[in-house]
């Protein structure tokens, strides 16, 4: 039936772009309301299911994200109050796929996605505009700041303010609090590397009435703003597939043997053609790529951004691991054993020396790692360099680290040059201990 299948494609018009967006912001700030609110919106949850799983989650007293409970399906998980890791909530506008990612901070950040940090392309910044709680979210260690800083350093490019609760009686949509609010929070972003002109862009909303989340309200309403709405926002906002032109990059995420060999992996950029040859790194070795299928429909060419399945010729089963990438052979990705890499602590009971081993997860790749040396720590504040050669690091700080593999080589790329390749957690015993972000790599 696979030609079949590829008519119906035809018909039902281009493939959306696919794009993973992450809701941030302080506690209160109303994330769960705005979060399903849009679901219920889209279609995603019928407002039933959505005020059931509102009403349990307040019996419990575990508001934060009843949408994560959408997501768990069975009790025994929601009384944990853990997210299945692969659960996702998503939902679809006219010209993309949404994939919602729970927040960082909560112990469901997981990047359980296949073989690594997939990370979010675009995060949702929820403030609340009400007396008080605006302050309490920003000021006296408040969560927002450092919010702000984990998805800078976890890829995210865009940043959309979303300024929640201006239906509040404190507030009353008024214009001067939204721009309070905006001029507080725009040194704090240019800080954390988000350039106002192009990464940010501010809307007030109310997640209670659901004004300017889909719908435009009446003008009575406000006066002073008058659109996008959030869901039109995202739907038109510019792409974020620039990777078309740069050499051809696809990690590779499994491989059997069916016929010949098969290479399964997401490509990251580039654009592959059948009876195209191309190196496997690091080991070198030259394959021809015989058949194509996308998402298991056959093609002649794929984008950036579609799951592959190659049929290749070249390389027997054996000579592939996971996390081996494919590249041109006048083009080949970065390869080494240590590299310097900034990283985030995000939870670890006690502190971290140089010779703590955890398992690096970047791209699909998955090796031992040791931190050889810690070079500094970065203040989270100013993102200075606030004490060289620390003895140690602890929870919620950020520092540079040499970090060695202990295994061999593997592939990767500066997180500057190639984003996809230079991201990656730290793991160990299950847990997610860190995030980073490979800053120079040494052989």
């Amino acid at each position: 039936p696979a030609p079949v299948k590829s008519l119906a494609q035809e018909s039902l018009g281009p493939k959306k772009e696919h794009v993973n967006v992450v809701f941030i912001g302080h506690v209160d700030a109303g994330k769960s309301t705005i979060g399903g609110h849009i679901m219920y919106l889209t279609g995603m949850v019928d407002k039933r299911t959505l005020e059931k799983y509102e009403r349990e989650a307040k019996e419990k007293n575990r508001e934060t994200w009843y949408l994560s409970w959408a997501l768990d399906t069975n009790l025994e998980e929601r009384e944990k109050g853990k997210t299945v890791e692969v659960g996702r909530a998503f939902f679809e506008t006219e010209n993309r796929h949404f994939t919602i990612l729970d927040a960082p901070g909560h112990k469901s950040f997981v990047p359980n996605m296949i073989g690594g940090a997939s990370q979010a392309d675009l995060a949702v910044l929820v403030i609340s505009a009400r007396k008080g709680e605006f302050e309490t979210g920003f000021e006296r260690g408040g969560q927002t700041r450092e919010h702000a800083m984990l998805v800078k350093t976890a890829g995210v490019k865009h940043l959309v303010v979303v300024i929640n609760k201006m239906d509040d009686p404190t507030v009353m949509w008024s214009e001067d609090r939204f721009n309070e609010c905006k001029e507080k929070l725009l040194p704090y972003l240019k800080k954390c590397g988000f350039n106002p002109k192009t990464d940010i862009f501010f809307l007030p909303v109310s997640g209670l009435t659901g004004a300017f989340l889909k719908d435009i309200p009446d003008e009575s309403v406000c006066p002073w703003y008058r659109g996008p709405s959030l869901i039109t926002y995202l739907d038109t906002m510019p792409s974020f597939n620039r990777s078309i032109n740069q050499p051809v990059r696809m990690p590779i995420v499994d491989r059997y043997k069916d016929m010949g060999i098969l290479l399964l992996g997401k490509l990251e950029s580039g654009c592959i053609f059948r009876n195209q040859t191309f190196l496997l790194m690091p080991n070198r070795a030259s394959v021809k790529i015989m058949q194509i299928f996308s998402d298991d429909i056959e093609v002649e060419e794929a984008n950036p951004g579609e799951n592959l399945k190659l049929k290749v010729t070249g390389v027997e089963e054996e000579d592939v691991s996971p996390g081996f990438v494919l590249c041109p052979s006048n083009s080949l990705c970065h390869t080494a054993k240590t590299f310097d890499a900034q990283i985030v602590i995000l939870e670890h009971k006690s502190i971290i020396c140089a010779g703590y081993s955890a398992i690096l997860h970047i791209h699909a790749c998955a090796e031992e790692v040791t931190i050889k040396t810690l070079l500094c720590i970065i203040d989270k504040k100013t993102g200075e360099k606030a004490q060289l050669k620390p003895r140690f690091v602890k929870q919620d700080q950020v520092a540079i680290a040499r970090i060695e593999v202990n295994g061999g080589m593997i592939c990767l790329e500066t997180f500057k040059d190639f984003p996809q390749m230079g991201r990656f957690t730290l793991r160990d015993e299950g847990k997610t201990i860190a995030i980073g972000k490979v800053l120079k790599i040494r052989e």
